[in-house]
């Protein structure tokens, strides 16, 4: 655990504001102009930090997540490589299951390839031949991604401090051995209350799910945090996510791995209660 005299405080402040966002359902103005311009690596502290704390308050770190993936997203940002976040115990769904209303501020749903570690990749040289040999099976994947900032304003370094913007995950059941399926070429298609919202291949994602691993792994490797065995290693979409409403239900399948659903609860009349009683009490008026 990072000690405290030890943080910056402008790191320590927006690690504050994030974690205020995501405990009162109140989303949080950018918090890229409160870091140094282009200090990736106050962004990456920031997200070290919160998730020290959700360690220290129980949850445990089950592995990682690739975010930025698509080039065009890439352009949008201005950069040139994808990032990372941690994928905590207290993110996952069961295949099927529901997410409650008020569980995340501004919900989408991503389809992905998830990998399942069999064994660790320490080596800053790690290749694709390593990644298949560290990998027990290969999972059709649905990422819930979230921003703690109002409006989805991000640049990556709102994007990076806020966990790489994750909110929850989903694994299928099929549990597929990696070299049985080329992941370069599978193809994803994601319907939201029946209707095809999402379509891609492997391709979309780095060139193959596979790349974007080798991406993480070195990364994680040169910073001394290597992947783990038994670590989930959600790759990428596959394709646009799609935004999410109290009652969509959301289908992947992913050609040669097999599919995927979460569902999205209706909300009651208590939310609707609970959302005037912030009205008028005036504690939803910092987001207008």
């Amino acid at each position: 655990m990072t000690e405290v005299a030890d943080i910056p405080v402008p790191v320590r402040y927006v690690a504050d504001l994030l974690a205020a966002a995501a405990r009162s359902g109140h989303p949080s103005p950018p918090v890229r102009d409160l870091l140094a311009p282009g200090d990736i690596d106050a962004a990456y502290a920031v997200q070290r930090l919160n998730t020290e704390r959700a360690l220290s308050a129980g949850s445990r770190l089950v592995g990682r997540k690739i975010g930025l993936t698509s080039s065009a997203v890439q352009r949008q940002l201005g950069v040139d490589q994808p990032d990372y976040g941690a994928l905590l115990s207290d993110m996952a769904v069961d295949q099927g299951g529901e997410v409650p209303p008020g569980r995340l501020l501004q919900p989408k749903v991503e389809a992905e390839v998830a990998l399942i570690l069999a064994a660790g990749l320490s080596d800053e040289r790690c290749t694709v031949e390593d990644v298949v040999a560290a990998t027990g099976f290969a999972v059709p994947a649905l990422e819930i991604v979230d921003s703690r900032i109002a409006g989805w304003d991000i640049s990556l370094m709102d994007t990076v401090a806020d966990n790489a913007s994750s909110g929850l995950f989903v694994l299928g059941d099929a549990r597929v051995p990696v070299d049985e399926v080329d992941l370069r070429t599978v193809r994803m298609t994601m319907s939201r209350n029946g209707d095809v919202v999402s379509e891609g291949t492997g391709a979309d994602c780095l060139g193959s799910p596979l790349e974007a691993a080798v991406w993480l792994a070195r990364t994680l490797a040169r910073l001394g945090d290597p992947l783990r065995a038994g670590d989930i290693v959600l790759t990428g979409a596959l394709g646009p996510m799609a935004p999410a409403a109290p009652g969509d239900t959301f289908d992947a399948s992913v050609s040669g791995l097999g599919s995927v659903r979460v569902g999205f609860a209706p909300r009651s009349a208590d939310d609707f209660a609970d959302d005037f009683a912030d009205d008028s009490t005036g504690e939803g008026a910092a987001d207008e």
